[in-house]
């Protein structure tokens, strides 16, 4: 299981997909850095020696990726609610930020469902009113 930029990448897994672990290399990112390092796509990333690994590396440095993407995205989001933008405030209050519907679904952004329970029957009413 090769360590690439602090990330354990699956080692019985092609290189292409084993690269996709990586914060910020998606599908087309991977292939560009496969072929840019000069290596066989269909190559495990236990087989990679330590060359590879080097050229690897030297081909993933060249895109921001890992802990400098997710400082900058964090950044971006601390830009868009300290100007107050829409955008800003949305994510301030933790619902979606895009546009999305609200009235239903959301439910990731939102957290799970808050409901107050409805009484059911004329006896548990009662009971709740002594």
């Amino acid at each position: 299981m090769p360590r690439l930029l602090g990330v354990d990448v699956p080692g019985n897994k092609r290189i292409e997909y084993a690269l996709r672990y990586i914060h910020g290399i998606g599908p087309k990112r991977a292939s560009e850095i496969v072929s840019g390092a000069g290596l066989d796509p269909a190559m495990k990333a236990d087989a990679l020696s330590p060359e590879e690994l080097r050229s690897l590396m030297g081909e993933i440095q060249k895109y921001r990726v890992e802990g400098d993407l997710r400082r900058e995205v964090a950044q971006n989001i601390r830009r868009l609610i300290s100007i107050g933008s829409y955008r800003g405030l949305r994510h301030r209050r933790g619902l979606p930020a895009r546009g999305q519907r609200t009235s239903t679904n959301a439910r990731t952004r939102k957290g799970p469902k808050r409901t107050v329970g409805a009484i059911r029957n004329k006896a548990d009413r009662a009971a709740m009113k002594n």
